[in-house]
């Protein structure tokens, strides 16, 4: 199993323990959810959630009654997820999975797309999901916006200095990442326009395509939209309503992709 040293050191700190229950991270939390209750098979369907981290969606799809099982490359996550109820977890890499063929009704790359700056990796992970899956099984993968850290650097303030602007250019025009901070973000950023290229290389179906947090995870107060359980509500149904048009794909800062083997 091989992995970028610095992108294990990310993760071994423990910040996926919190990314998505907390801030602005629970809009994509919720977002993911939403898209995946209505596209997933219905339990007790089985779910491989590749690169599932700590299990935060391993998590709610257990207690929706799926049969999880976690693989993930950092043995921090695969202790913090087997700890959930109703969820297996195991050392594994997207590349590879340590499963026979078809054994999953729905196979989960929330997570492990963006870490693989080489194509020929990405296409790799896909075609093993694809091999993992059932025929007619679910694939959904998820995918960081090409222009995710240009809009993120923005909005924290952190675009004003000059190495933050240029690592920002620069992965608006390569797709690849990395922050100017020493424990910071590392990985490769996707166009939507490329993201099917991706699924037919790996012998997969044209997905279908879903933007998760919109022009919303950009508002300044969406966190105070979030707190409020009915205000998060109208916030979701508005992000619904134009999760697939296409003009406003690129300014989500996460995209779904999901498609039928």
């Amino acid at each position: 199993m091989i992995m970028d040293p610095e992108v294990r050191a990310y993760y071994e700190r423990g910040g996926e323990l919190t990314r998505l229950r907390q801030g602005r991270g629970r809009l994509e939390f919720h977002r993911t959810r939403d898209v995946l209750r209505r596209t997933l098979p219905p339990p007790p369907a089985r779910v491989l959630d590749v690169g599932g981290g700590a299990g935060v969606h391993a998590e709610w799809l257990a207690a929706d009654g799926y049969a999880v099982e976690v693989i993930d490359p950092v043995p921090l996550h695969v202790t913090e997820a087997a700890a959930l109820p109703g969820v297996t977890a195991r050392l594994g890499d997207a590349r590879d999975l340590p499963v026979p063929d078809g054994q999953a009704d729905a196979v989960l790359l929330l997570g492990p797309l963006y870490h693989l700056p080489e194509r020929a990796d990405r296409v790799r992970a896909l075609a093993e999901a694809r091999r993992a899956a059932r025929p007619g099984g679910t694939v959904a993968a998820a995918f960081i916006s090409r222009y995710a850290a240009l809009h993120d650097s923005v909005y924290h303030g952190t675009f004003t200095e000059q190495a933050a602007r240029a690592a920002d250019y620069r992965s608006v025009e390569t797709g690849t990442i990395v922050s100017t901070v020493e424990t910071g973000f590392r990985g490769y950023l996707h166009t939507p326009e490329e993201i099917p290229g991706e699924f037919t290389d790996a012998g997969l179906p044209e997905p279908h395509r879903y933007g998760l947090e919109g022009v919303f995870w950009l508002y300044g107060d969406v966190n105070a939209w979030l707190d409020d359980d009915g205000r998060r509500e109208l916030l979701l149904d508005a992000a619904r309503k134009v999760e697939c048009e296409p003009s406003l794909l690129g300014a989500s800062g996460h995209l779904l992709a999901v498609t039928r083997v």
